[in-house]
């Protein structure tokens, strides 16, 4: 059995995206981005009240990284990781973990925009070095999809993995901060 908590617009719209892509059953639990995700139940699933958790295999894992990493290796016909020994291996976990990266300055943008009420809370320089961090993630993401070698349709030469969909993920929450438009191959592959 999988049961996968989910909040929309958090990052676990990367594992929904993935166990959508390997076709397994699962059950999906939608939880309000709320103080809920405090409760004592729910914090037996996620010390630190956050989503998403994942029950699986008799455990329950907490990391969205992980769950990636630990899906991919326990469907591994189904083609979206490279498991140990794979000579994309370090490249995939590389642009997987880039993720929580683009992830990290969306968060921080979003406490400035949402969860700091007043104007006057709110940081204009943080807000323009976070805007300025995202747009070099993308550059980044531009740099690997066009590079000199060749172009990408995928952050793998060898096509989609899960790195795309972390990656994917986080550039669509990113997007409501900083516009893809200086970025033609990352618009496209996104």
């Amino acid at each position: 059995m999988i049961r996968l908590h989910h909040c929309h617009e958090t990052r676990s719209m990367r594992v929904l995206w993935l166990l959508n892509e390997l076709g397994v059953p699962f059950d999906l639990v939608v939880h309000s981005f709320d103080k809920a995700l405090r409760s004592e139940d729910y914090l037996k699933l996620s010390p630190a009240g956050r989503v998403p958790a994942l029950e699986i295999d008799g455990m329950t894992m907490f990391e969205s990284g992980a769950m990636i990493e630990y899906l991919c290796e326990r469907f591994p016909d189904a083609g979206f990781g490279r498991l140990p020994g794979d000579p994309e291996r370090a490249e995939w976990l590389t642009w997987l973990h880039f993720a929580e990266t683009i992830s990290q300055h969306t968060a921080a943008l979003t406490q400035q925009h949402v969860a700091l009420y007043e104007d006057a809370m709110r940081s204009p320089i943080v807000m323009k070095l976070e805007a300025a961090r995202l747009k070099k993630c993308f550059a980044a993401i531009e740099a690997r999809l066009s590079g000199p070698e060749k172009a990408r349709d995928y952050l793998l030469d060898t096509g989609f993995s899960a790195a795309d969909i972390a990656v994917g993920q986080a550039v669509f929450m990113a997007t409501h901060f900083a516009s893809l438009d200086d970025f033609p191959s990352t618009a496209a592959w996104f």
